[in-house]
């Protein structure tokens, strides 16, 4: 594998890190989550130069546009967070959840074809390396209370309403 590309990206909600392999986003996350950014790095990429670059690809533009208000602008990326099968799936159909709306956990399960994998699918959801792109943040408890969140619950709150979601 070539070189990794890896950039630092300043959004309102605090500092995040990009890796990307050309116009592939790998990994993006929230900087204060920094163990997290070093185990994955450690096991998703070993032996693999990392190198610092401005922009790759024009990838950290295009995040800089999201948090500017054109929450289209990242539609279209395309990423590569490793994972399982399963993780791939789940994380596949995140993708689909369109901007400005959430699901239940158990809706993601039942979009997936196994109704009772919800513990499964929380447990794909918080291990999601591709914040923002991969919008974890858009999936809530049944109830339609806020749950958990790697970046942070009053992230995913900011995150909501930038995107104008409703509730469930």
């Amino acid at each position: 594998m070539a070189a990794l590309l890896k950039d630092q990206i300043e959004t309102p909600i605090g500092r995040m890190t990009l890796i990307a392999a050309g116009h592939v986003v790998k990994l993006l996350e929230f900087e204060d989550a920094a163990g997290r950014i070093e185990r994955e790095v450690a096991s998703r990429f070993p032996n693999v130069t990392i190198q610092e670059a401005h922009n790759p690809s024009g990838l950290s533009d295009l995040i800089r546009r999201y948090f500017s208000g054109d929450l289209t602008a990242i539609d279209a990326l395309e990423t590569d967070g490793g994972g399982t099968a399963f993780e791939r799936m789940v994380w596949a159909e995140l993708r689909n959840i369109p901007c400005g709306r959430t699901i239940s956990y158990g809706e993601l399960a039942t979009r997936i074809g196994n109704k009772n994998a919800m513990r499964a699918v929380g447990l794909a959801n918080g291990k999601n390396p591709i914040a923002i792109v991969v919008p974890c943040h858009r999936v809530i408890g049944a109830n339609g209370k806020l749950t958990g969140y790697g970046g942070g619950l009053h992230r995913k709150e900011w995150l909501l309403k930038h995107e104008g979601a409703l509730l469930l």
